[in-house]
């Protein structure tokens, strides 16, 4: 053999080592990954031919769903309920791909879960069709029902949580809109719903109750009053200072209460001070605590990481800003500045005050259950996540967002014959012309809690500004889903 032969057959022959080791590694190493990128146009012909398991609520009905098709696809996506559950089933398009619970159950419910390994052998053996497993979830739909009503006509969100395990039993985002077009098998339709969204300002399809951060505002007193009563000194019968206007340490800017006027006789107990909302005297002890252990405070309540662990469904981390002077820690403990929080973050404030100080790990998937829909597979247990508070502290703030409910701002959350505990807040949101936010959050009933509520309204087109507050606007709506809860 001469030269350029040798050369020739030693330059294939490294050629072909070389196709061998990619074909391994991708084969190997990269064949997950390929196979679940959701613009992979043949992966996602194959899961049009086989049923794509449902996903359901706590009484098991089905909010998304596969149908037989006529067409050149086997099945059809299909969402009973659309838009009141959309911002949590997302929608599953042979376009755009997945989102939400499509896409971060989507092993399960395409079937490519190795837990449903044998169940695909046996269906390979029996010639059955291969379908996908069913994700059930902790949605209680008389709830989910009730919030979403009680948002109508509003650009906001509500969350409910059940206080003892965590379970997500609403989550509501309005405005909102129909996947079913999404997952049309027309490409026509699914670009202009596409476009659609895309060129909407409300954004429909941004998840506000777990995605959507805003300035808590004076729900967030409850972390600032925390904060007071774990450092020891003081209680909830402490004498504070709440005049009508206090000097914002390091600066020439005064803060003011809503009414311009000095809380109870200028130096109310905290539990006044909670009553009525008293910026002042939160301003005072935020500065008195000091922003670390504000920080601190804010972070065992689950500021600063992310609530849901499954990054598909975009859930935001809650902010308590870093590197305050005592001026910005004034505005801090009022919920302004920098402080953002989603209303996720704050239903886990109330349902670990509910909960005796322990904070749940929120969870939104049940169970995940075999193509044959009855078959376990896997259900999530309730984890504890942090001790936010300690239970002395736990029941005074109990105590104190009671008082609120009953003879403070809170009122439009009462229930005839059960002692609801809540706290309200109205946001500015940093732009005069806006108008401000409306916060409540709760628990119920407060003597033996079951169920932890978050409303905010973001926007309310047809509420004069003066008339938006969360007493006025997000309480009422927080009061039907405890009810729903309750009465289920």
């Amino acid at each position: 053999m001469n030269s350029p032969i040798r050369r020739i057959s030693a330059g294939c022959l490294l050629l072909c080592v070389a196709l061998l080791i990619n074909v391994t590694y991708v084969q190997a190493f990269w064949a997950d990954e390929l196979n679940a990128r959701s613009e992979n146009r043949r992966v996602l012909l194959d899961e049009y031919s086989r049923e794509r398991g449902p996903i359901l609520l706590a009484d098991d009905t089905p909010i998304a769903q596969s149908v037989p098709s006529d067409d050149e696809y086997q099945f059809l996506r299909q969402y009973p309920q659309g838009p009141m559950y959309a911002p949590l089933t997302g929608y599953y398009s042979y376009f755009y791909g997945r989102t939400a619970l499509e896409r971060a159950q989507n092993d399960i419910l395409s079937g490519d879960d190795d837990r449903l390994f044998v169940r695909r052998l046996i269906d390979l053996v029996t010639g059955e069709e291969p379908r996908g497993g069913a994700v059930r979830l902790t949605i209680d739909p008389a709830a989910q029902q009730a919030a979403y009503e009680g948002l109508e006509g509003y650009k906001g969100a509500v969350v409910a949580i059940d206080v003892e395990t965590g379970a997500i039993l609403a989550a509501v985002s309005t405005p909102s809109y129909g996947p079913n077009a999404m997952a049309s098998h027309s490409i026509e339709e699914q670009q202009a719903t596409r476009e659609a969204l895309e060129a909407d300002p409300d954004k429909p399809d941004l998840n506000r109750a777990f995605a959507q951060r805003l300035p808590p505002g004076s729900v967030f007193k409850l972390v600032t009053a925390a904060a007071a009563l774990e450092s020891g000194d003081f209680a909830a019968d402490t004498e504070v200072p709440g005049p009508a206007e206090y000097d914002v340490p390091l600066s020439t800017n005064v803060l003011r209460n809503q009414n311009q006027q000095a809380c109870a006789d200028g130096t109310p107990t905290l539990t006044e001070a909670l009553r009525v909302s008293c910026n002042t005297a939160f301003a005072y002890l935020g500065n008195e605590v000091g922003e670390d252990a504000l920080r601190e405070q804010a972070e065992r309540f689950g500021f600063g990481t992310q609530p849901l662990t499954n990054d598909d469904m975009n859930a935001a981390t809650s902010v308590f800003p870093s590197e305050l002077d005592e001026a910005l820690t004034s505005y801090a403990s009022i919920g302004q500045y920098d402080v953002s929080a989603t209303p996720l973050q704050m239903a886990m404030v109330s349902a670990a005050i509910a909960n005796g100080g322990v904070l749940m790990e929120p969870y939104l998937v049940h169970s995940v259950r075999g193509p044959d829909l009855v078959s376990p597979i896997a259900q999530t247990e309730p984890e504890e996540r942090t001790r936010a508070v300690s239970p002395e502290t736990a029941e005074q703030l109990t105590e104190m967002m009671v008082d609120v409910v009953e003879n403070g701002t809170g009122e439009n959350a009462q229930i005839d014959g059960i002692q609801v505990a809540g706290k309200t807040g109205t946001a500015q949101t940093g732009r005069e012309e806006d108008p401000p936010y409306a916060w409540f959050t709760s628990f119920a009933p407060a003597d033996e809690p079951r169920v932890a509520v978050a409303v905010v309204i973001e926007e309310a087109p047809d509420t004069a500004r003066d008339d938006i507050g969360g007493g006025r606007l997000a309480a009422p709506i927080a009061r039907d889903v405890m009810e729903a809860v309750l009465g289920s």
